[in-house]
């Protein structure tokens, strides 16, 4: 049995590296342990919050301008209303995954994480788990493996699993990004996501309920897109992956914790998930100094609140075609409307702001 260590993650991806960040700055001693090697990509729109930048300043991993596009709001398009706002204070960088993922090992390395790659655990043990054929002890272990995450199943946190599964696919274009916005394109069966990574660089993200949708098939639904794209080189091949709304009643089990998709995750359709991972990763941390998961497990369902909130709302408006038309054009009538609602998705507004906002769009889709 090798030397053992505080706390030991399962998961090498931005989940895991955060919560291992997090608990290295605690004072303890912290092992990730992954089956894959750096840089770890994953489909995803690329594109970083203004909230989500912030939550990795705090945890000491600096992503520039330098290292993508800088984007200054969101956009919604659809075949009759284009609607857009500017993010409240800050902006967002659109980043390749694989660039984020290099950032922050190289802040776990900084920060003193041992890292084992090509390493895959293969279960957990009494006293700790068995990563790469050897049982190494920990005192504590965190689950940060993913949607598909053994370590839950491995701990019956399973049970009562509640979730609405959608098919993400996303491909990079060697073009030119034609704006500073994120765009969402809202299509009749899916939504398009438009992510500026660089001065020649744009990814397409593309998210539905159909698991055999392809970039090339799904533009179809998105004419103006699609001629943007027209001549647009194809850059790497095109991945996909499952996005998930998924609740667990209990994020914890004895002295095991999970965090990320692994816990529980948001419809990508919000753009929270790897922010309220980031979060996250503080909260289990401040739980792990005071010995007290229930406190992680009370900080999870309070974190987790808000982007649920929002993933229901959007999930609705791509539901029913009919609804997101009158509320986009209702968005439209009065684009500060839209920005006071962004500053809600991005927690840059006050609860009495909140409760106006509401009331203005109630009454203004009323008379739409």
């Amino acid at each position: 049995m090798r030397g053992g260590t505080d706390v030991l993650v399962i998961g090498g991806g931005p989940a895991g590296l955060s919560a291992a960040i997090a608990a290295v700055k605690k004072g303890f001693k912290v092992t990730v342990a992954d089956g894959a090697k750096p840089p770890i990509d994953k489909v995803c729109g690329e594109g970083l919050m203004p909230q989500t930048l912030g939550a990795l300043h705090d945890l000491g991993v600096e992503i520039s301008p330098r290292d993508g596009h800088v984007f200054r709001g969101i956009r919604f398009v659809d075949a009759a209303t284009t609607v857009l706002a500017s993010f409240p204070e800050g902006n967002g960088i659109g980043v390749r995954r694989t660039v984020l993922h290099e950032r922050m090992v190289e802040r776990a390395k900084e920060c003193g994480v041992n890292l084992r790659w090509n390493t895959p655990v293969a279960g957990l043990s009494e006293d700790g788990a068995i990563v790469g054929g050897t049982v190494l002890k920990a005192k504590w272990i965190i689950g940060a493996d993913g949607i598909r995450s053994r370590v839950r199943r491995w701990q019956g946190l399973d049970l009562n699993l509640r979730q609405e599964v959608r098919f993400a696919r996303r491909q990079h274009y060697r073009v030119k990004p034609w704006t500073d916005f994120v765009e969402i394109h809202w299509g009749r069966t899916m939504q398009a996501y438009v992510t500026p990574l660089g001065k020649d660089e744009t990814c397409v993200a593309l998210i539905s309920r159909d698991s055999r949708t392809r970039v090339k098939d799904g533009l179809r639904e998105f004419p103006r897109l699609a001629r943007s794209l027209s001549q647009a080189e194809v850059s790497g091949a095109e991945r996909g992956a499952v996005t998930a709304m998924r609740k667990l009643d209990r994020v914890i089990h004895g002295n095991v914790a999970l965090t990320g998709d692994a816990s529980g995750s948001v419809d990508a359709i919000t753009g929270e998930g790897l922010c309220l991972s980031f979060r996250q990763a503080v909260a289990l941390a401040d739980a792990l100094e005071r010995g007290e998961l229930e406190n992680y497990q009370r900080a999870h369902r309070r974190l987790a609140r808000q982007p649920y909130r929002m993933a229901r709302l959007l999930l609705l408006l791509d539901r029913y075609p009919v609804l997101r038309g009158r509320v986009l054009r209702t968005l439209a009538k009065d684009p500060d409307v839209f920005g006071r609602v962004l500053a809600i998705h991005t927690g840059e507004i006050s609860p009495k702001n909140l409760a106006m906002t509401s009331l203005s769009l109630g009454w203004q889709f009323l008379v739409a």
